[in-house]
């Protein structure tokens, strides 16, 4: 007995046309350009969640760069004393501090001088 597939294709469509809301045009309608579209956008997806992290440690070095120039210290040397200081914040918690509390980032820039 032969296997007919309509339902089995008809669900795969599905799946892949339900994925392509917010797409335009045929990218939208035809299950050919949607599949191509989906499949180029999960791309994109799986490489931008590595590369926001890259993006976001870039953004804290810079804001925590910034404030300890106002407080009269490059980046390398406030990174070098908090080191030699033994003051285990990571770059995220520096960067809010130095975003949110400047009077206790400027404590803890006087404690790595």
């Amino acid at each position: 007995m032969r296997v007919k597939r309509g339902v089995t294709a008809t669900k795969r469509h599905k799946k892949v046309l339900k994925l392509t809301k917010g797409y335009s045009k045929t990218r939208r309608s035809s299950y050919r350009k949607a599949h191509e579209a989906v499949l180029k956008a999960m791309s994109y997806q799986y490489r931008d969640r590595r590369n926001l992290k890259r993006d976001m440690r870039q953004l804290w070095i810079t804001r925590i760069g910034a404030a300890a120039r106002l407080n009269g210290v490059s980046y390398s040397v406030f990174t070098a004393g908090l080191k030699k200081a033994e003051i285990k914040l990571d770059r995220k918690t520096l960067a809010e501090l130095a975003v949110n509390e400047p009077k206790a980032f400027e404590a803890v820039v006087k404690a790595a001088k």
